[in-house]
């Protein structure tokens, strides 16, 4: 069942159908929030409260968006919130998950992997670096493959600032990765 029909059926009294959304973008939001919010437990409490605000406003979403692109703005609202009421305790990079850990092959030699984690770090590490507007652009962007549309929705900005802070941001990362090589 497509997301329309799960949205028709929740508002129509069938929690279960709701139930299937939050199965099918629990993982997404979540892995997304920690690496907006830096921290598993922060990124858990994000996707809760924003699952629950869906929930509880599915009738004002307009189907002229994704569903996950409305979710998404919404727990990135929750994520600001929080962070402006110091609930949140910061980007600190003690991540209880690496960013790209689904890329990594255990597979490999021992020194390999060492390698492997440490350039996984280091982009950790980078990204750390960056201000909140311009982590979150990339991690949009890169990790989730918005478009540069959806961006503009979710942070509620003009495409020519998405623009402008990924042009800015992948610039800041090309600076620092190459002061790694030298």
């Amino acid at each position: 069942m497509n997301d329309d029909q799960l949205i028709e059926q929740t508002l129509d009294g069938n929690r279960d159908a709701f139930g299937e959304l939050v199965t099918k973008y629990q993982v997404r939001l979540y892995n997304t929030m920690i690496q907006v919010v830096g921290s598993a437990e922060d990124a858990y409490d994000v996707a809760q409260e924003a699952f629950l605000q869906a929930y509880l406003r599915l009738n004002t979403f307009r189907q002229s968006s994704k569903f996950y692109t409305w979710l998404y703005r919404i727990a990135f609202n929750v994520a600001m919130g929080m962070r402006r009421s110091h609930r949140i305790r910061g980007w600190n990079g003690d991540m209880k998950q690496d960013l790209t850990e689904n890329l990594e092959d255990h597979s490999k030699r021992p020194e390999e992997y060492l390698i492997s984690k440490e350039n996984i770090k280091f982009v950790q590490d980078s990204l750390n670096e960056l201000d909140e507007d311009f982590r979150t652009v990339v991690v949009l962007r890169e990790l989730e493959e918005f478009s540069y549309e959806e961006i503009a929705e979710i942070m509620e900005v003009p495409i020519g600032t998405v623009r402008s802070r990924l042009h800015r941001a992948r610039s800041m990362l090309k600076e620092r990765f190459a002061r790694r090589i030298k």
